[in-house]
């Protein structure tokens, strides 16, 4: 956690753009190609719960990740050539927004290497009663992909049936002021709950890999893939290093953002009201 990494005229605008975005889900039925839904989304009253990368939508998404402040932690971590692996917007509106069962990133998109961390950029004040993301600190560096299936199907969260090799008690809340960013790996346990509070929370994540990290799903085109260099150099030599991998397959019953996949789970840890 780094507190107040982004300045708050940058903050101000980015807001702006946000607010700008979920406005225009007025009159959507079902989740697009850019939001996912709340389930008691109605097109007069939208409730949106995600925005689906917008660093499509909007230059400022950007220059957000390129400010000097955000390189300079992403240096440290992975070094200088990174890439964009994806964005998304998770918002939860006071009382009602949803819960992100247990789940590491890893296990959605498997790399040829595992330096790849995820960037939270918090645009609300974020404390321990509208929902921050919660973590298991030191999972990351257990040689180990958790089954995130069900039934036979990846569902995107951790399936808790004779789990007992993680203590959910040790878990810590990422909080602070606005303009704050969590940096976690792409295997850290994490989740987090319902906002049970009156005040919302808007969580802008982005995906970095290194440069030389390249997935084992997904792949489009090298012109595609080079587009979504944040600094550095682009390579064609992937790096390989041993990293536990358990494809996200067979997919899905409902395939989609995290939320459509987890709605597929009979056992959830977070309660929803």
């Amino acid at each position: 956690m780094i507190e107040d990494l982004i300045p708050k005229r940058l903050l101000i605008e980015l807001r702006t753009v946000v607010n700008k975005l979920v406005d225009s889900a007025l009159g959507i039925e079902v989740h697009n190609e850019i939001f996912d839904l709340e389930r008691t989304h109605t097109p007069l009253e939208p409730r949106v719960r995600r925005i689906k990368t917008p660093h499509k939508l909007d230059e400022i998404f950007w220059r957000v990740l390129r400010h000097s402040s955000v390189l300079n932690v992403l240096h440290s971590l992975i070094g200088n050539n990174v890439r964009l692996h994806g964005s998304k917007l998770n918002i939860k509106a006071p009382r009602y927004g949803a819960p992100v069962e247990w789940h590491q990133d890893w296990a959605f998109y498997p790399h040829t290497n595992d330096d790849i961390l995820a960037i939270g950029l918090m645009l609300d004040d974020v404390e321990d009663d509208n929902g921050p993301m919660l973590a298991i600190p030191g999972t990351h560096k257990r040689p180990k992909v958790w089954d995130h299936h069900m039934n036979g199907n990846f569902c995107g969260a951790i399936n808790l049936d004779n789990l007992s090799d993680i203590d959910f008690s040790s878990a810590v809340s990422c909080t602070g002021p606005a303009g704050s960013c969590s940096f976690h790996h792409v295997r850290l346990v994490h989740g987090s709950a319902q906002n049970r509070s009156n005040n919302p929370r808007h969580l802008l994540l982005y995906e970095c890999a290194a440069a030389d990290s390249w997935p084992l799903l997904n792949f489009k085109s090298l012109d595609e893939f080079d587009s979504r260099l944040i600094c550095g150099n682009s390579t064609i030599s992937p790096r390989s290093n041993y990293a536990p991998i358990r494809m996200p397959y067979p997919p899905a019953v409902g395939q989609g953002s995290i939320y459509e996949n987890q709605s597929a789970i009979d056992k959830r840890y977070f309660e929803i009201s």
